[in-house]
């Protein structure tokens, strides 16, 4: 593994270049090499990523109540979210992964690349201290955070659409991401709704799941308006 090039990324530079190579060897390479995995390591990055949104949630978010900030922590600290960081970082490119589940793609898996999040954030935290990883983790969620904690009270859109149209019968819904603009640190997503195969909306927002939420409250709009 070329570490520095990696460290750069993560702009973290670690004491222990051992760690960092752990955090990246999945099990099914350390199978075929007889060598540790980082399954330990995601253990207690899950453990210390869901600390440190809990902390900052307390800190930052007085105006949310104990449930919200749960359904909060709960949209951050997940496989989507984790995935998203892998990929800004280009996380598949640097796994140690098995000969069969390379050939399987298994490097662009979102569980293995959200794992492997887990099991970096451990290794910063067992080669430096909390503040470093709290750094690393709250400059790569923060805005998903953010957005979560802006979005914690609104009505889940697409579900009351889709009690709306299956008040009569089954109704084909599908949500189609037909543009993404901007840095990919600042995306923007563009989703259009497609009910029953026939164009129906359209919604944008900072994310897909918040895009698709904005289609789908502009559908119900329109129904509203017949």
């Amino acid at each position: 593994m070329e570490t520095g090039i990696l460290e750069q990324k993560l702009d973290y530079t670690f004491k222990d270049k051992n760690l960092l190579k752990k955090a990246f060897t999945h099990v099914s390479y350390a199978n075929e090499k007889k060598c540790e995995n980082n399954e330990k390591l995601e253990f207690l990055g899950d453990a210390i990523l869901e600390f440190v949104v809990s902390k900052y949630l307390y800190d930052n978010h007085n105006n949310l109540t104990e449930g919200e900030m749960t359904k909060v922590r709960a949209s951050v600290v997940c496989e989507a979210s984790l995935y998203d960081v892998a990929k800004k970082f280009n996380f598949s490119d640097f796994l140690y992964i098995g000969k069969s589940e390379r050939a399987m793609k298994g490097n662009y898996r979102p569980a293995v690349l959200a794992d492997s999040v887990e099991a970096v954030i451990a290794a910063i935290f067992l080669d430096s201290d909390m503040e470093q990883v709290e750094k690393f983790i709250i400059n790569n969620l923060s805005d998903i955070i953010k957005d979560s904690s802006k979005n914690v009270g609104l009505k889940d859109y697409k579900t009351v659409l889709q009690e709306i149209l299956q008040e009569h019968g089954d109704v084909s819904i599908k949500y189609n991401t037909i543009k993404e603009q901007g840095p990919d640190h600042k995306k923007t997503f563009t989703v259009e709704l497609l009910i029953n195969n026939k164009r129906t909306s359209e919604g944008q927002g900072s994310n897909k799941k918040q895009a698709e939420m904005n289609a789908a409250k502009e559908a119900i709009a329109q129904i509203k308006k017949k």
